[in-house]
């Protein structure tokens, strides 16, 4: 396989067919070397218009979802991001490029480690790989973005509630088969406003069907 081909044709036929445009994002998008994340069996179909399984059942998001996940949290050079889902760690690669700090939190360390481990080769930026239940962690810290990698059945204010003002959250809604990609802006006054995106159906996130917990 000819990779930078196959990276060509995934930004042009895939992500910017998808109305991603914005350069920053196909910058980095581009430059991730995005088959260095993949498991070894699927390093063929790195590039490819799918999603690319996982250990514990869990998938890499495809290349498009990507894209516009990062292109809605329209990021800055100086924000503080929240990753719920590491994974293969390919989209925590692609944030650090785009923000100030990435802070990564995935269930399974397995998939900490292994992602810590790939983007260290990158020497990117500040950088932290947290293993822990992002549904239970409090709201003490706050963010200017956050990105949910994972499907959540309802809209709660677990995550709302760690955005700064002006911040933005990246989730999907829903449960299969209609679900619903939605940013989400928290307002200097305390509201929040909803913007629909797309539909898409991915996996939920590890136990989003129970109940959230009260946590100050």
């Amino acid at each position: 396989m000819n990779l930078e081909e196959a990276r060509s044709q995934m930004l042009g036929q895939q992500i910017r067919a998808w109305e991603v445009l914005d350069d920053r994002v196909l910058g980095a998008l581009g430059d991730t070397p995005r088959e260095s994340f993949v498991p070894d069996a699927y390093r063929d179909l790195a590039f490819a218009d799918m999603e690319i399984p996982l250990a514990h059942s869990q998938q890499m998001l495809a290349p498009k979802v990507e894209g516009r996940l990062l292109q809605a949290l329209c990021l800055e050079s100086s924000d503080d991001v929240l990753e719920i889902g590491t994974g293969s760690g390919f989209l925590t690669a692609c944030l650090a490029q785009l923000a100030s700090s990435v802070v990564s939190i995935d269930i399974y360390e397995d998939f900490s480690r292994a992602a810590k481990e790939n983007v260290e080769k990158l020497e990117l930026g500040d950088i932290e790989f947290r293993t822990e239940d992002a549904l239970v962690m409090g709201h003490q810290e706050q963010f200017d973005a956050i990105a949910v990698s994972g499907s959540i059945p309802n809209l709660d204010e677990h995550f709302i509630r760690m955005l700064r003002p002006g911040g933005r959250l990246f989730v999907i809604v829903g449960r299969a088969p209609v679900m619903e990609a939605r940013v989400v802006t928290m307002h200097q006054r305390g509201d929040y406003a909803q913007e629909s995106l797309f539909e898409s159906v991915i996996a939920p996130l590890i136990n989003a069907d129970r109940p959230v917990p009260f946590v100050l």
